[in-house]
């Protein structure tokens, strides 16, 4: 089977059968792509506009390792396949007419098949992926999604690799950065209420402190999903699981303060006020565009946080793993913390128990004099 139909069946059953998040979704084909790449160089220079920029006879060479004169001539000022192109478009009307590009890469290059692909060049490219300077995290997360992919070809009865003999690099432990009950008031003090930018900050801060929301649920939240009379609401985590967290009532009245001083229709819960009011019914304002990033946050919580005087080094996480600790250091049980967390593992929930553990102090100032 060649690698291009390979990734588009996989793609598919990502999308229908385990109903991956379009994150999900775009994520695995940016890693399996880049492998592709790597073992057929030519296809990263590939644009998107199909079989006039591909090769007529691609199988002649082994691997496809063609010469710079036919690569350069394949070249256009079209923009490059990206792996975003691989997914079918949001838009229900251009959906109808779309065609995976994916269907005439696999006409174009028949090899190498999946079949071909040995431990050996995976465990070479997995060098590379380390020697460019991604981090051990990173690398691993590319080996995840291609143990992934092996493990529904094989499911299909396509005889390729066994993902189990693809092991992952060692990774140190796992840091947590959370912040103090002092520097929790610090960060919140920092964060003036006089604009609706400085409103929806507060209030970002509130919920995420509140509720330990992961950065991407929470700006995936619409108005509607909250419900502030019960101070709960139900999100979608990690693989579609689903959840219910609760606001405490300081978080509810800081979000309702932020809606309260909005004029605008968009549907999400949070959203950037950069845009021109003259433009507020443009299509280009939809509600995709107008969310939040998880960079924008990011940002936030570090300005913030340089703002209290905390010299941490703070990420969009910061907020959910105090949240994680407050409960911790308060004797709430791991299990519970677990469940509002959303991990699927009760380990993942155990690296807090080793930073917030105050009977590992009381044994030292006991036994050590």
């Amino acid at each position: 089977m060649s690698l291009f139909t390979s990734l588009q069946n996989f793609l598919v059953y990502l999308r229908l059968h385990k109903g991956r998040s379009r994150r999900t979704q775009e994520q695995y084909a940016f890693h399996i792509w880049r492998f592709i790449c790597w073992i057929i160089p030519e296809a990263s220079s590939l644009s998107f506009w199909g079989t006039k920029n591909l090769p007529e006879t691609g199988a002649d060479a082994p691997y496809h390792q063609h010469n710079k004169t036919e690569n350069e001539s394949r070249k256009t000022n079209h923009e490059k396949l990206s792996p975003i192109d691989f997914l079918p478009p949001l838009d229900k009307e251009a959906v109808k007419t779309w065609k995976s590009p994916l269907i005439e890469l696999a006409r174009a290059y028949p090899e190498p098949t999946i079949e071909d692909i040995k431990k050996e060049d995976f465990d070479t490219w997995r060098l590379s992926l380390a020697d460019s300077w991604l981090s051990v995290k990173t690398v691993n997360a590319h080996i995840i999604t291609i143990r992934s992919w092996l493990k529904y070809l094989k499911k299909e009865e396509i005889d390729c690799l066994d993902p189990t003999v693809l092991d992952l690099m060692r990774v140190q432990d796992r840091e947590v950065t959370f912040l103090t009950g002092e520097e929790i008031e610090r960060y919140f003090a920092a964060i003036p209420r006089e604009t609706i930018q400085w409103l929806r900050d507060y209030a970002i801060s509130e919920c995420i402190y509140s509720t330990g929301l992961r950065i991407s649920e929470l700006t995936a939240l619409s108005r509607q999903d909250v419900n502030f009379e019960t101070l709960e609401f139900a999100v979608r985590g990690k693989w579609g699981k689903l959840r219910v967290v609760y606001l405490t009532e300081t978080a509810r009245d800081a979000i309702q303060a932020y809606l309260s001083a909005r004029r605008d229709h968009f549907s999400p819960l949070f959203i950037r006020h950069n845009y021109s009011e003259e433009n507020i019914n443009s299509s280009l304002l939809s509600d995709d565009a107008i969310r939040l990033t998880r960079f924008f946050i990011t940002n936030m919580v570090k300005d913030y946080g340089l703002r209290a005087g905390i010299l941490k080094n703070m990420h969009a996480h910061t907020l959910r793993h105090s949240f994680a600790t407050t409960l911790l250091t308060n004797w709430a049980d791991i299990r519970i913390i677990q469940e509002l967390l959303g991990h699927a593992s009760i380990t993942t929930t155990q690296v807090y128990t080793h930073v917030t553990n105050p009977k590992l102090k009381e044994a030292h100032k006991k036994f050590h004099k």
